[in-house]
């Protein structure tokens, strides 16, 4: 490996903190250590993961686009590039990346194209359209869940053929259950013996954070001494926190802002909850899990195939905050030993079907599944 047959350019609409990006560099940074030579290329400016890409030796290049509105000319920088570059796999991810590697692919065709959807919903009938009018341009189209492929089949965005379900991947080393790390946060924190639920996510309208708040306020009347841990920033933050100071749990609410070692803090909770109202498949649920925390999730993209239900959590209709209490609070009030065994459930559940290495060998054989088609025509 590592000469011209297996090149892989990976085309993103641009490079934050975020569970797409997130998983393009898990799945890049592996398949470099595998021999693959990989390049990434951003529609807009990179505001993270340029220096982890590089020390792993994966050039990063941007399009320079400001904006998401239609542009002609990143079409011929991404067609040059791929001229110059010569990869014989394009594996796009998002909406943006997914339309304009289509367009490109009339100008520098390469052996396969492979375009990655990473939400249910990736806008309005429009975008729905133009997936369904680019199809024939690109050979697979792939999702993080069952749900979100389901409806792009409905809708005729994609024939049943071309559509392909591979799971996000977490690292099931970096994350696992660890008792010391626990202890160690714990007393950093000081949180003695209470119950801690921790929720991980950008602050944004689709996480529902105010739901989440709602129902925290009815756990916390009910059972006194529990805290909420929420691990992530975002534009309503402001509005979050204010919510919390309305509801009266502000004391019971702390706002971590980003943390860089995620799976310490995983290790430090005793569940983990998303109030979601939309979602693709997000990697903190299934870190969560991994580390071995019961999880209440609401039932939105791919979180039921995460969670089990009553067997390693429980799914509960979105947008409602009576419903999300009432689990939250049935979970709490089980003997320990279950949660543990919960716990325990999810933690294999994850290292059945979400590691990281079982992910990447997937995209692997699907790569040259593709490249061996194209090459008997």
């Amino acid at each position: 490996m590592g000469d011209a047959n297996t090149k892989i350019l990976f085309v993103i609409t641009g490079l934050a903190v975020g569970g797409a990006e997130t998983q393009l560099v898990r799945v890049a940074k592996r398949l470099k250590q595998r021999g693959w030579d990989a390049r990434v290329v951003t529609l807009m400016s990179p505001r993270a993961y340029v220096d982890v890409l590089e020390q792993a030796g994966i050039p990063v290049d941007t399009l320079g686009i400001r904006d998401k509105r239609p542009a002609v000319r990143p079409v011929w920088r991404l067609a040059r590039i791929i001229r110059e570059w010569k990869p014989v796999v394009v594996h796009s991810h998002m909406v943006h990346a997914n339309l304009l590697t289509r367009l490109t692919s009339l100008l520098a065709p390469v052996p396969v194209l492979v375009c990655s959807a990473r939400s249910i919903r990736e806008g309005g009938r429009l975008r729905d359209w133009l997936y369904r009018l680019t199809d024939p341009l690109c050979d697979l189209t792939t999702h993080v869940c069952e749900a979100g492929a389901q409806r792009y089949i409905r809708e005729r965005m994609v024939p049943s053929h071309k559509m392909r379900v591979v799971y996000n991947g977490v690292d099931v080393e970096q994350f696992r259950p660890d008792r010391q790390r626990r202890e160690r946060m714990r007393r950093y924190a000081q949180m003695d013996d209470r119950f801690v639920w921790l929720a991980v996510g950008r602050i944004e309208a689709p996480k529902d954070y105010p739901t989440l708040i709602r129902a925290f306020a009815r756990v916390s009347h009910a059972a006194g001494d529990t805290l909420l841990w929420i691990v992530g920033d975002g534009p309503l933050r402001g509005q979050v926190e204010t919510l919390a100071h309305e509801m009266g749990v502000q004391q019971q609410v702390r706002f971590w802002g980003w943390q860089a070692d995620v799976a310490e803090i995983m290790n430090a909770a005793d569940a983990f909850v998303m109030s979601s109202n939309r979602e693709g498949l997000p990697n903190a649920l299934i870190e969560a899990q991994a580390c071995g925390l019961p999880a209440v999730v609401t039932d939105v993209g791919g979180n039921a195939e995460v969670v089990v239900h009553e067997e390693t959590g429980f799914v509960v209709p979105p947008q409602n905050p009576d419903a999300l209490a009432d689990a939250m609070l049935r979970l709490m009030n089980l003997p320990a030993e279950m949660r543990q065994q919960m716990g325990a459930l999810a933690r294999q559940r994850v290292e059945q079907q979400f590691s990281l290495e079982s992910v990447v060998t997937q995209w692997e054989n699907l790569y040259y599944e593709l490249l061996q088609t194209k090459s008997r025509r």
